[in-house]
């Protein structure tokens, strides 16, 4: 199954909400994506730009879509983002390709 990052930075509202009432928001994301048929493997709250980091398994693009759209549209992130990862397989099967590929950069 494909592997996803998603990355989200709160609302100013909701950091002083968490603030008020702690909660590891990563336990409502779980069931949000397995609802969608998706698969958390990992997640944190890193330092930065982005307060929470989800990396996780979904059968395609438009679960992730999905899953995106549902945490916007709850209000409490100001900036969202997600990238598509590619597995080990996918990413020696990109070199291969690369390897092939007719592109020359300038001279």
């Amino acid at each position: 199954m494909p592997m996803y990052m998603y990355q989200a930075a709160y609302t100013p509202e909701s950091v002083a909400m968490l603030i008020k009432d702690p909660q590891d928001r990563l336990e409502a994301v779980r069931p949000a994506l397995e609802a969608l048929g998706g698969r958390m493997i990992a997640g944190g709250y890193p330092f930065g730009e982005y307060d929470v980091l989800v990396v996780y398994e979904a059968p395609d693009e438009s679960v992730a879509a999905s899953f995106a759209l549902a945490v916007a549209a709850g209000g409490g992130v100001r900036s969202g983002r997600t990238t598509r990862l590619l597995d080990g397989q996918e990413w020696l099967a990109s070199l291969h390709g690369a390897q092939s590929s007719q592109y020359r950069p300038p001279s």
